[in-house]
């Protein structure tokens, strides 16, 4: 019978990445599960869910396109049923902060789980400082302008390579079971002051351009954004950025006992491995 291994879904995403990337250096050989992968898992099949969690002995979640999404919290209690038929032991959430679908999603995932006898860690996350170095807003910054329909409160960005060393603790070490961890940055931060820093530290200047959400989901339309996505970012623009996540919390610390890395820490670092130094 083979070793049992660790299922990441989103495997090439940019949490599931760096967990994988983690979970080699200690010696485990993770699975890797998308849609596309050699390792098959579509949300929206059923059926490529036992196969891909045969044999794992725990499996992270990160549930695509949003946990905001209608109907998440079903399939992620269907998917989290037949982990614990397959034999896994360990579950780990990748959830959001301030969303009332992510806490429905969360919520559904604790009770497959204590049904199931797996042990959960939810890992409920404020917006990725990668976001500005290599998801979707590097593009336009790195032309200089990001143009976006966000309001002037602050939020503290968080670091996904804390992310993923929360992650890989809660899939490989003990004390972790039944926790949830809020994680954000250690600094709160409007757009503007983001953008600024980041600018600041790689160098290149880069300016943030608000306009109102209206105008933006024309854009998205015009390029073709499907509805449904269009209608995802207004949730994430308005609702989820109405200022009640502006605090950061103490989340990192609780779960590594090391403080959560800043955004211009991270960027930095980020730069100097772009750079290939």
């Amino acid at each position: 019978m083979s070793e049992p291994t660790i299922l990441v879904t989103g495997g090439t995403g940019t949490t599931g990445s760096r967990i994988t990337t983690r979970l080699r250096a200690r010696g485990v050989d993770p699975r890797v599960a998308s849609r596309s992968s050699a390792c098959r898992l579509d949300w929206a099949e059923p059926g490529t869910w036992a196969p891909a969690l045969a044999g794992a002995r725990a499996v992270y979640l990160a549930y695509a396109p949003d946990l905001a999404v209608p109907d998440s919290d079903d399939v992620l209690a269907a998917v989290t049923r037949t982990a614990a038929a397959a034999g896994v032991r360990r579950v780990v959430l990748l959830s959001g902060r301030g969303e009332p679908g992510a806490q429905r999603a969360e919520a559904a995932v604790r009770q497959a789980a204590e049904e199931g006898g797996l042990a959960w860690t939810v890992l409920r996350c404020s917006w990725f400082v990668q976001n500005f170095t290599e998801g979707q807003f590097a593009g336009e910054l790195a032309a200089g302008e990001l143009t976006l329909p966000v309001p002037h409160v602050p939020e503290p960005f968080l670091d996904a390579e804390d992310i993923a060393d929360v992650a890989v603790a809660a899939l490989l070490d003990d004390g972790h079971a039944g926790r949830t961890y809020e994680l954000t940055g250690p600094r709160a931060l409007t757009f503007d002051e983001a953008v600024a820093e980041v600018a600041a530290v790689t160098g290149r200047p880069a300016r943030l351009r608000r306009v109102p959400f209206a105008a933006y989901a024309a854009g998205l339309t015009a390029a073709g954004v499907p509805d449904d996505v269009v209608a995802l970012m207004a949730h994430l623009f308005t609702e989820v950025l109405d200022g009640r996540n502006a605090a950061p919390t103490d989340g990192v610390q609780r779960a590594l006992g090391r403080p959560a890395t800043d955004l211009a820490d991270a960027v930095r670092r980020g730069a100097l491995a772009g750079s290939g130094r």
